[in-house]
C-alpha cells in the first residue's frame, strides 16, 4: 500500500474511532428506554424586581440610620412586607436622603417636610406629624396601599402614585441601596 493510501486509510479510520467516542455516550443514551416521569412541583419564591437604570449610593450617619429603622418599624406595625419597606426608603433616599426635614426657608419645596417631604397643603397632616418618622412613614404606606398592583410594579412607579413627584423616574435610582438596607436591618 503505498504511503498516500496508508494516509488515508488512517484518517478515515481515526475520525470513525472519534466519530465513535463523541458520539458513542450519546447514541448509548438515546437507545435507553425512557422513564414516564411526572412533573415536579417546586415552590420557588419570587425574586426582587431588578432595580431599573443608573444607581445611586450615600453614606448614611447616624440620624439617616435611625430613620431608616423607622421606617421598617412602621412598615412592619402597618402588616406590610419588605417590598414596602423598599420603596419607602427608595421613596425617603430621593425626597430627603433619609433626613427628616423641617422647613427649609426659600430652599424649600413649598410646604414640603419630613422623610417624604409631604405637604401639610396637600392633606398629609400637620407640621408636627409629617417630621414624625414613624407619622409619615405610616401616612406614606397608607397612599402606597392605595395603589392597585403596588407590589409587582415598578419602583419608580409604585413611588410616583404616591408622591405626585415632578421627577418621576427619580425614585428608580435608590433602589438597590433601599434593597440592601432593608436586608440589613429588616431582622435587625
Amino acid at each position: 500500500m503505498n504511503t498516500i493510501m496508508r494516509k488515508s486509510v488512517l484518517s478515515v479510520a481515526g475520525l470513525a474511532f472519534a466519530g465513535g467516542v463523541f458520539a458513542g455516550p450519546i447514541a448509548a443514551h438515546a437507545a435507553t428506554p425512557t422513564v414516564d416521569a411526572k412533573p415536579v412541583a417546586v415552590a420557588v419564591q419570587s425574586a426582587a424586581p431588578k432595580p431599573q437604570g443608573e444607581q445611586s449610593h450615600i453614606d448614611l450617619n447616624d440620624e439617616q440610620t435611625a430613620n431608616v429603622k423607622a421606617i421598617i418599624a412602621a412598615t412592619k406595625k402597618a402588616g406590610l412586607p419588605e417590598r414596602a419597606a423598599v420603596i419607602s426608603i427608595a421613596t425617603s433616599l430621593q425626597e430627603s436622603k433619609l433626613e427628616n426635614l423641617g422647613h427649609l426657608g426659600d430652599a424649600n419645596d413649598h410646604d414640603s417636610l419630613g422623610l417624604f417631604q409631604q405637604r401639610p397643603t396637600s392633606g398629609w397632616g400637620t407640621p408636627e406629624q409629617i417630621t414624625d418618622p414613624a407619622y409619615s412613614t405610616t401616612a406614606f404606606l397608607k397612599g402606597l396601599k392605595q395603589v392597585d398592583g403596588w407590589q409587582d410594579m415598578p419602583l419608580t412607579d409604585a413611588a410616583q402614585t404616591v408622591q405626585v413627584s415632578a421627577y418621576p423616574d427619580a425614585y428608580a435610582q435608590w433602589e438597590q441601596q433601599a434593597t440592601d438596607l432593608v436586608a440589613q436591618h429588616w431582622n435587625s
